[in-house]
């Protein structure tokens, strides 16, 4: 049974490419894409930024045909603002509109959105079917199990989520009080699933970083599908190793210093392409020691990756490390 939103089709049980901020841009989207990533999402958009115009959150807006399908994700405090930008997101055309329900960092929580609204379902509610009028496009959620471990009403939310017409609900295993600590519980996931009343697609997300912890879960809580966050960062590969052991129960090969290296040489000509060379180059920076995590004695080339000037300088880096760890590693 191929997984549906809307008018798009995921396959059978697809895999998609976390929302985070200052990591999935489309230079970083590419490399997901091209290593088996079903569907994506744009960094999270501020409401405020889109209505005032603001250049950083509009060129978040920027997606590209190779990215499909993929979806906008708005987040904000104020309803009127939220229609409003829905209405600005759907002119970027993208397959659909999804909402942060579930971002606890202090700087949006604590201004009445992302996570925030965990603790106001009524306010929720009327947001999302605000959104959902707004724009012709499926609209999705991603949210949490709770504000913390006293109000887990996730189940609740998406009962009252999918009433009001939101197409799939994504829900990171870990209350708005854990943040990213501890470990993610999905045993409330399992449970919305079984709800005989929820009928849309729901994801779980948490902690999802191996293929075998993939598979196992997959059989043990019986979601429709996985988002992947942190374990996408500087391995893409990711996507198509859980895919490879769905499909054989093997492991796939560990990307080679030569597809690393590939990998990042192609995220950084996207970032250029994307950004300019000035900025492309400056923002990759965060980038590199997540390629070539595991390696011995990369302090080296990190030290030179943070200082070098231009993409020549970059390249002659990226080619000195293929040469040398493929002898190494031969």
């Amino acid at each position: 049974m191929s997984v549906q939103i809307g008018n798009i089709d995921l396959g059978e049980f697809p895999l998609l490419l976390a929302p985070m901020e200052d990591v999935s841009d489309p230079p970083f989207r590419y490399v997901c894409k091209q290593n088996g990533a079903d569907m994506m999402y744009t960094e999270f958009i501020s409401s405020e930024g889109l209505i005032r115009d603001a250049a950083k959150s509009r060129q978040k807006l920027d997606i590209f045909e190779y990215e499909r399908p993929i979806g906008i994700q708005i987040f904000g405090s104020d309803i009127d603002h939220m229609r409003e930008a829905t209405e600005i997101a759907t002119l970027a055309g993208p397959d659909l509109m999804d909402i942060n329900y579930g971002c606890p960092v202090k700087q949006v929580a604590c201004r009445g959105a992302g996570a925030s609204l965990l603790q106001d379902i009524d306010k929720m509610v009327a947001m999302t079917k605000a959104v959902v009028d707004a724009t012709h496009l499926p609209v999705t959620v991603k949210t949490r199990l709770g504000w913390d471990d006293n109000t887990k009403n996730v189940y609740e939310v998406a009962e009252r989520l999918q009433d009001v017409g939101i197409k799939a609900l994504t829900i990171h295993g870990r209350t708005r009080a854990q943040m990213y600590k501890g470990v993610a519980d999905w045993a409330l996931i399992r449970d919305i699933k079984k709800n005989p009343r929820i009928k849309i697609p729901i994801f779980g997300n948490g902690d999802i970083d191996s293929p075998e912890k993939a598979a196992a879960w997959r059989m043990e809580y019986e979601v429709d599908g996985m988002m992947i966050g942190r374990a996408a960062i500087g391995y893409p590969w990711i996507f198509r190793e859980i895919k490879h052991y769905f499909k054989t129960g093997e492991y796939l090969d560990k990307p080679t210093i030569a597809e690393r290296v590939a990998a990042c040489r192609a995220h950084l000509y996207k970032s250029i392409e994307w950004k300019g060379p000035k900025t492309g180059i400056f923002e990759m920076r965060r980038h590199y020691s997540n390629y070539f995590k595991g390696i011995d004695h990369f302090k080296e080339f990190r030290m030179r990756f943070v200082t070098a000037p231009d993409l020549e300088a970059v390249d002659q880096i990226l080619a000195e490390i293929e040469e040398k760890y493929a002898i190494e590693m031969a």
